[in-house]
């Protein structure tokens, strides 16, 4: 194209509104869909880290009441990498840690501390009294009691149903897990002792934690489903080994 000609050319551009926008469109949707749509592709926005594993039925049982309670209205699940925060809460969050989240629970506002790294940070007992009276271990809180949770009995009639869900939807749950959803539940409470059953519970699902969460009572209640839940937040990936490693 001469000199001419790319002149006139871009002075019918610069006349004609319509014909420039056009293209403002035409050039902002290509751009878009470049940066955009790898992005669906979850092997590349999310980079895999060793230890990541879904969640127990008894965890994600809790998760759902978690978001039941309206929890992440109050609470984050985002540490940013900023001095201030990881020195108060802990090491920043990895995007892997929230990749069998649905819907994730990342918040808004901290009305509340950050819970990104509670898990194993108290005991299940000092749970049971936040949870029951939050001003009873932290004077200066703001949060509503659950008491009702300490006798609530755990509704687990759609666990494994949630469990083939989230299988259709990513999360690699194998049909051992699918197969064996209700027993887990007491085997990760305790319930069930048998050794092989705990052996092969913890095969397939590293790193957690065994024992009745809600001392209060022998059924399985609401509350041994939620502090399951907060017991495994932030504990299950080697922080050490993927440091640094989604930033």
């Amino acid at each position: 194209m001469s000199d001419n000609n790319a002149h006139n050319f871009h002075e019918r551009i610069e006349k004609s509104i319509f014909f420039m926008l056009c293209l403002v469109v035409v050039v902002a949707s290509i751009g878009g869909m470049i940066e955009i749509i790898p992005l669906f592709k979850k092997e590349i926005a999310i980079e895999r880290v060793e230890g990541m594993r879904p969640y127990t039925p008894l965890e994600l049982a809790g998760f759902d009441i978690y978001k039941r309670e309206g929890c992440y209205n109050c609470h984050s699940q985002q540490i940013r990498p900023l001095r201030d925060e990881v020195e108060r809460y802990g090491h920043y969050s990895l995007a892997a840690e929230s990749m069998y989240d649905h819907p994730f629970a990342w918040g808004s506002k901290r009305t509340g501390p950050d819970l990104s790294r509670v898990g194993g940070k108290y005991s299940s007992d000092w749970h049971i009294q936040h949870l029951y009276n939050p001003r009873s271990v932290v004077p200066e809180s703001i949060m509503p009691g659950y008491p009702f949770m300490l006798y609530a009995k755990l509704d687990t009639s759609e666990i494994c149903q949630n469990m083939k869900i989230l299988r259709m939807l990513g999360v690699p749950y194998t049909d051992d897990d699918l197969a064996k959803c209700d027993s887990d539940i007491d085997t990760q409470l305790g319930i069930n002792k048998n050794e092989d059953d705990i052996a092969a519970f913890k095969k397939r699902y590293s790193k957690v934690t065994i024992e009745k969460f809600n001392n209060k009572s022998t059924e399985i209640t609401d509350m041994d489903a939620l502090i399951a839940y907060l017991q495994g937040l932030g504990n299950k990936v080697d922080l050490q080994t993927n440091r640094g490693r989604d930033w």
